[in-house]
């Protein structure tokens, strides 16, 4: 959690060369939140996503109820505002972490509302690939591991690629909510600062950070799947 030093009253201006001791460490607890959330993500949500495409009917083993039930847990996550589900989530937030306030507090529902994302954008990325590599898969006598892992996975690296980039963009603007709750970080910055105290140059820069901090992501991103797309 960030503190304010004493010199910086409500309604005065930080200056701009006091900033960076402001803005580093809740950078930091930015990427602390979305690192741990993202690494859930991609494990709970790339399984979720390749039992979705896997259930269909044009999947290894279709199951048209699991199918369902998958589809309907992910599009019931989806539904629901980032800031409304944090708030309804507050009783299993504490019973999860044994607090309601800090980094802990904000990645059980950035995690919960990340997953049924990013399970849909695998679903999609799967999707997409031609229906023979299935058929070459089963013809060549693969087991249902190896033909998820080198021939679905692997077929869809660019466009799962594309996936992360954009889930770790908007866990990026969902720390920025979290900070509502006292989770740390850029957003935290932003509300108790910038907003509460009417300091325009911490709301100024907090938001410069944002951009620029998006902006290199999607950049990383988008260069990560052009070369996997690469023969």
């Amino acid at each position: 959690m960030i503190i304010r030093t004493e010199s910086a009253a409500v309604g005065t201006d930080t200056p701009w060369g006091e900033l960076l001791d402001l803005l580093l460490p809740a950078y930091g607890q930015t990427w602390a939140m979305v690192g741990i959330v993202m690494a859930l993500v991609v494990l709970f949500g790339g399984l979720t996503g390749l039992a979705l495409y896997n259930t269909d009917r044009h999947g290894l083993f279709p199951r048209a109820r699991v199918h369902a039930v998958l589809s309907w847990v992910a599009n019931t996550g989806r539904s629901l505002p980032f800031l409304v589900l944090m708030a309804a989530i507050i009783p299993f937030t504490k019973w999860v972490t044994g607090t309601t306030i800090g980094i802990a507090a904000a990645v059980v529902p950035m995690t919960l509302a990340g997953i049924p994302f990013f399970a849909r954008l695998v679903q999609n990325a799967l999707n997409d690939l031609p229906k023979e590599n299935l058929a070459v898969g089963l013809v060549t006598g693969g087991t249902p591991v190896q033909i998820i892992t080198a021939t679905q996975i692997r077929e869809a690296l660019p466009a799962l690629a594309s996936a992360v980039t954009l889930n770790t963009i908007s866990m990026i603007e969902y720390s920025a909510i979290a900070g509502t709750i006292g989770a740390g970080g850029i957003g935290y910055l932003a509300v108790t600062y910038g907003y509460q105290r009417f300091d325009m140059n911490v709301m100024i820069a907090t938001i410069l950070v944002l951009i620029v901090t998006v902006q290199i992501v999607q950049l990383l991103g988008d260069r990560l799947a052009r070369a996997l797309a690469r023969p």
